[in-house]
Protein backbone atom coordinates (compact mmCIF):
# COMPACT_ATOMS: atom_id res chain seq x y z
CA UNK A 1 0.00 0.00 0.00
CA UNK A 2 2.95 2.30 0.73
CA UNK A 3 4.19 1.98 -2.84
CA UNK A 4 0.78 2.74 -4.32
CA UNK A 5 0.57 5.91 -2.23
CA UNK A 6 4.04 6.99 -3.36
CA UNK A 7 3.21 6.30 -7.01
CA UNK A 8 -0.01 8.29 -6.69
CA UNK A 9 1.87 11.26 -5.21
CA UNK A 10 4.41 11.24 -8.05
CA UNK A 11 1.77 10.71 -10.73
CA UNK A 12 -0.39 13.43 -9.17
CA UNK A 13 2.46 15.92 -9.37
CA UNK A 14 3.15 14.81 -12.94
CA UNK A 15 -0.53 15.29 -13.79
CA UNK A 16 -0.44 18.76 -12.23
CA UNK A 17 2.52 19.56 -14.49
CA UNK A 18 0.48 18.41 -17.49
CA UNK A 19 -2.46 20.61 -16.47
CA UNK A 20 -0.20 23.65 -16.08
CA UNK A 21 1.36 22.89 -19.48
CA UNK A 22 -2.09 22.88 -21.10
CA UNK A 23 -3.15 26.09 -19.34
CA UNK A 24 -0.02 28.11 -20.10
CA UNK A 25 1.12 28.84 -23.60
CA UNK A 26 4.86 28.50 -22.99
CA UNK A 27 7.21 26.18 -24.92
CA UNK A 28 8.24 24.39 -21.71
CA UNK A 29 7.65 20.61 -21.46
CA UNK A 30 5.08 19.44 -18.94
CA UNK A 31 7.72 17.30 -17.22
CA UNK A 32 9.67 20.42 -16.31
CA UNK A 33 6.60 21.90 -14.65
CA UNK A 34 6.18 18.67 -12.70
CA UNK A 35 9.82 18.67 -11.60
CA UNK A 36 9.59 22.30 -10.47
CA UNK A 37 6.41 21.55 -8.52
CA UNK A 38 8.08 18.53 -6.90
CA UNK A 39 11.10 20.65 -5.98
CA UNK A 40 8.89 23.36 -4.48
CA UNK A 41 6.90 20.80 -2.49
CA UNK A 42 10.09 19.23 -1.14
CA UNK A 43 11.74 22.58 -0.34
CA UNK A 44 8.70 24.01 1.44
CA UNK A 45 8.03 20.86 3.43
CA UNK A 46 4.62 20.25 1.85
CA UNK A 47 6.04 16.89 0.81
CA UNK A 48 8.65 14.98 2.77
CA UNK A 49 11.37 13.09 0.92
CA UNK A 50 10.53 9.87 2.78
CA UNK A 51 7.00 10.02 1.36
CA UNK A 52 8.31 9.32 -2.18
CA UNK A 53 11.78 7.88 -1.55
CA UNK A 54 11.14 4.19 -2.32
CA UNK A 55 9.27 4.72 -5.58
CA UNK A 56 11.68 7.48 -6.60
CA UNK A 57 14.61 5.09 -6.19
CA UNK A 58 12.75 2.43 -8.18
CA UNK A 59 12.07 4.88 -11.01
CA UNK A 60 15.74 5.88 -11.06
CA UNK A 61 16.75 2.21 -11.17
CA UNK A 62 14.64 1.57 -14.29
CA UNK A 63 15.49 4.87 -15.98
CA UNK A 64 17.92 3.26 -18.44
CA UNK A 65 15.22 0.87 -19.64
CA UNK A 66 13.02 3.78 -20.65
CA UNK A 67 15.58 4.80 -23.27
CA UNK A 68 15.45 1.45 -25.09
CA UNK A 69 12.49 2.30 -27.41
CA UNK A 70 14.04 5.57 -28.56
CA UNK A 71 17.40 3.89 -29.11
CA UNK A 72 15.78 1.17 -31.20
CA UNK A 73 13.99 3.88 -33.20
CA UNK A 74 17.26 5.62 -33.92
CA UNK A 75 18.95 2.38 -34.95
CA UNK A 76 16.10 1.44 -37.29
CA UNK A 77 16.18 4.92 -38.85
CA UNK A 78 19.97 5.01 -39.14
CA UNK A 79 19.91 4.95 -42.96
CA UNK A 80 17.76 8.08 -43.01
CA UNK A 81 19.92 9.79 -40.38
CA UNK A 82 23.30 9.22 -42.07
CA UNK A 83 22.99 12.40 -44.10
CA UNK A 84 22.59 14.38 -40.86
CA UNK A 85 25.35 12.62 -38.91
CA UNK A 86 27.99 15.39 -39.09
CA UNK A 87 25.61 18.26 -38.13
CA UNK A 88 24.12 16.19 -35.31
CA UNK A 89 27.53 15.25 -33.89
CA UNK A 90 28.75 18.83 -34.18
CA UNK A 91 25.66 20.15 -32.41
CA UNK A 92 26.00 17.54 -29.65
CA UNK A 93 29.66 18.41 -29.16
CA UNK A 94 29.04 22.17 -28.98
CA UNK A 95 25.98 21.88 -26.74
CA UNK A 96 27.78 19.49 -24.38
CA UNK A 97 30.53 22.02 -23.73
CA UNK A 98 28.01 24.84 -23.34
CA UNK A 99 26.17 22.78 -20.71
CA UNK A 100 29.47 21.98 -18.97
CA UNK A 101 30.34 25.67 -18.83
CA UNK A 102 26.95 26.82 -17.58
CA UNK A 103 26.79 24.04 -15.00
CA UNK A 104 30.25 24.94 -13.73
CA UNK A 105 29.40 28.64 -13.46
CA UNK A 106 26.13 27.98 -11.65
CA UNK A 107 27.89 25.57 -9.26
CA UNK A 108 30.61 28.14 -8.54
CA UNK A 109 27.99 30.81 -7.92
CA UNK A 110 26.16 28.70 -5.36
CA UNK A 111 29.36 27.53 -3.67
CA UNK A 112 30.59 31.10 -3.32
CA UNK A 113 27.21 32.17 -2.04
CA UNK A 114 27.23 29.34 0.50
CA UNK A 115 30.67 30.36 1.79
CA UNK A 116 29.53 33.98 2.23
CA UNK A 117 26.70 32.85 4.50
Amino acid sequence: MKYIKQFMIIFGITFLGEVIYKLLDFPIPAGIYGLVILLLFLQTGILKFDEIKDVGEFLLDILAITFVPSTVGIVTASDDLKQFLIPILLALFVVTFIVFGITGRVSQFFLERKHKL
